[in-house]
């Protein structure tokens, strides 16, 4: 189950929540399935992390293949300069070729860099978005079963304060009759 679908549980439990009598904006809900589900979202948060380390894993494997690459190139490249060293001027020209295909393989390896770690960075911005959001969410939902949770104990305690007075009246005037 995804962390999206286990929030969504808990919007339905919310809005499956009966009112509380004499506080219509007050609701009872079962604290087992939300706590439930507040588990639910711990158990999957790592799958989120698992991805953000696959993909950096990835960026490192490109930079890598990337670096090796580019290597390769400048070996075939001073191979190839090696082979033209007849003439000076094709010796010149293959070392400005050489230099070329070095700028470009750099030039590529920098910009696989960039690009992974861009993805990177901005899938963990993301996840710390996804995380925050959803901190801030059970933070609110909390607060409210809190709020409720009190409300019911201050309406217990005025309950068993009336049901006293009216008993000791009751005394009261039996006493008095």
């Amino acid at each position: 189950m995804s962390i999206d679908e286990i929030l969504d549980d808990m919007d339905e439990l919310l809005d499956k929540a009966g009112n509380v009598p004499f506080a219509s904006h007050k609701s009872i809900i079962d604290g087992e399935r939300l706590r439930e589900l507040i588990n639910d979202v711990r158990l999957n948060v790592p799958q989120e992390i698992k991805h953000a380390k696959m993909v950096e894993y990835d960026r490192d494997r490109i930079l890598k293949e990337a670096e090796a690459k580019a290597e390769l190139i400048v070996r075939q490249a001073e191979e190839r300069a090696k082979q033209l060293m007849s003439e000076e001027a094709i010796i010149r020209e293959a070392k400005k070729y050489a230099a070329e295909l070095v700028n470009n393989a750099k030039s590529e390896s920098d910009a696989i860099k960039n690009a992974t770690d861009t993805y990177v960075s901005k899938r963990f911005k993301e996840a710390e978005a996804f995380f925050s959001t959803s901190l801030q969410d059970v933070q609110q939902r909390k607060a409210k079963l809190d709020k409720i949770r009190k409300s019911n104990q201050q309406a217990a305690s005025q309950t068993a304060s009336i049901s006293r007075r009216q008993v000791q009246a009751q005394q009261k005037n039996n006493n008095n009759g």
